[in-house]
């Protein structure tokens, strides 16, 4: 069929022509943000999920809808060599400063600048990678002390006030929130916690990987009591049955049941997979209705697309050691897996594989479930390790 016309779209944080089976947490989102503009308790909420499961584009979609209300957003992706207040800094600045066109929020919205200049002048000494527009002169004792911690509570403070005057709220927007450093973590938290005791309209609205909760907890044991934790996961049966078969329909086209059941069982429901999936069976098909001829036919393209555009972006990150713990958890299955049983599959001691499994959590590639648990956070990880280490010599 027509590759212009093709409906699908595999790519990072790309939207998806159908989101599917998200509309209740979307609901869940608008709700939160709605009852903090109006200063009535609303928790904060982190999508903890795998990759693939489609949290960025979740996170862009949401935020689409709260500018729509007319709420002030911030969207940040921390990647793992920025610091918070570098991040947080130029996105706050632009925030405010179309806040400040508001004629009733105008003074405080100045305020809140002359707060973010205090907060970049008096952390770029610890925070080198700070650089942002200052707009004011800082005001003398406002988010100025140099303690992180102290001064992003002032400055989300003097924010909030900012929005309330206006009739809004600031709504945080944060991707990759596992690579934000401890204590980084702690300060936002610390901050949001004032802000939410103020009733001030501010919130957060954050994704990472499943290890994210734990962190959040090990930075300050209430935030658990502060935060949401919806779990993002693989599409129910129906929704993802809805991705394929709607953005199809839209195009006039048909599949047959058996076709669509291929595909949402090789896909297992994950919806960077069923974009991927969908693509390369619409280019593989010459007519509707797609059938199952023609869902074999893309099988080897689609899973070299997969290994090429996903799949091996991370392993080629990995030393060879850790590439290594990889394909012994691999030969295990999906998992997770043991400690003690992956070291086992390496003939070492469990003990000396801490170091590679600290690294492998600190790049986002393995979490741990539970205590002495191992697990991948990418998807159908192990069968693409099998597929690039085939054979034992990895063993060697």
């Amino acid at each position: 069929m027509n590759p212009i016309t093709n409906p699908f779209a595999p790519g990072a944080g790309t939207p998806p022509p159908e989101l599917a089976g998200r509309d209740e947490l979307r609901e869940t989102i608008r709700v939160a943000i709605a009852r903090t503009r109006r200063g009535l308790p609303a928790r904060s909420l982190l999508m903890v999920g795998l990759r693939g499961v489609g949290k960025t584009v979740l996170l862009d979609r949401m935020r689409d809808d709260a500018e729509a209300t007319g709420v002030h957003t911030l969207r940040i992706e921390a990647p793992e060599s920025r610091s918070l207040p570098a991040l947080l800094a130029p996105q706050l600045r632009q925030a405010l400063l179309r806040l400040s066109r508001v004629e009733r929020a105008r003074d405080l919205s100045q305020r809140a600048l002359r707060a973010l200049a205090g907060f970049a002048r008096s952390l770029k000494a610890k925070y080198g990678d700070i650089e942002v527009g200052l707009d004011f002169d800082p005001e003398a004792g406002l988010a100025d002390n140099g303690n992180l911690e102290q001064d992003l509570l002032a400055l989300l403070e003097a924010a909030g006030e900012a929005a309330q005057a206006g009739g809004t709220a600031f709504a945080l927007f944060l991707d990759e929130l596992q690579y934000v450093e401890e204590d980084e973590l702690a300060a936002l938290i610390t901050a949001l916690h004032r802000t939410a005791q103020r009733r001030l309209p501010v919130i957060l609205i954050g994704a990472g990987l499943p290890q994210l909760r734990g962190q959040m907890g090990r930075a300050k044991s209430y935030a658990e009591r502060m935060f949401e934790f919806p779990e993002i996961g693989a599409l129910p049966d129906p929704a993802a049955r809805i991705a394929i078969t709607k953005p199809l329909r839209d195009e006039q086209v048909e599949i047959t049941p058996g076709a669509l059941d291929r595909i949402v069982r090789e896909t297992h429901g994950y919806p960077y997979f069923l974009q991927e999936w969908g693509k390369h069976v619409w280019d593989a098909a010459t007519a509707s209705p797609v059938g199952e001829p023609d869902v074999e036919s893309a099988f080897e393209g689609t899973i070299a697309a997969l290994d090429e555009s996903f799949f091996r972006v991370r392993f080629d990150r990995l030393t060879p050691g850790e590439r290594r713990y990889l394909r012994a958890m691999a030969e295990l299955g999906p998992g997770p897996h043991r400690s003690g049983d992956i070291a086992a599959e390496l003939e070492r001691p469990v003990s000396s594989f801490g170091p590679i499994r600290s690294q492998l959590i600190a790049k986002g590639m393995v979490w741990s479930p539970n205590h002495g648990d191992t697990a991948f956070t990418v998807p159908l990880f192990d069968e693409f390790m099998r597929r690039i280490m085939p054979g034992d010599d990895w063993r060697e």
